[in-house]
């Protein structure tokens, strides 16, 4: 079964993948070992988990300009993941997307995202659409 939620136009291309969800925030600085791919802070929901190649589902993102640069680090490594997903973007994290070549969209028109998508649910995110599809892990 697939489900279509409806989004603020975004920014990337159209990408597929699994999903990492947490209602938690993300900060690329902080949260992250930009080497391992890894959720490296311990307090975060995802901690110890890899994020290389996820459609990652967050509450918001925080942080400041490192994020930016720190996106494009994981990118050009080969170990970023896909697409972001948020409740609430900030501008820095969408100019971090944008410079990292990483899809991203935020403002679910249905509700908080990270109830709506679920972690191994298969996703595939249409930023310059608005728009994300999802298919039920197990269905």
């Amino acid at each position: 079964m697939e489900e279509e939620l409806k989004c603020h136009v975004g920014i990337g291309g159209v990408v597929e993948g699994e999903a990492l969800v947490a209602n938690d925030n993300f900060s690329a600085r902080y949260d992250l070992d930009r080497i391992k791919g890894v959720f490296s802070r311990p307090t975060h929901a995802l901690a110890g988990q890899s994020y290389k190649d996820k459609i990652l589902v967050f509450n918001t993102a925080k942080g400041g300009v490192a994020s930016a640069w720190m996106l494009h680090e994981m990118t050009a490594r080969g170990i970023a993941p896909k697409a972001i997903l948020f409740n609430a973007a900030n501008t820095i994290l969408a100019q971090g997307a944008a410079l990292a070549g990483m899809a991203m969209c935020d403002r679910f028109a249905d509700g908080d995202v990270t109830t709506l998508i679920s972690t191994g649910d298969f996703v595939t995110v249409y930023p310059e659409q608005g728009r994300v599809v999802v298919k039920r892990k197990g269905i």
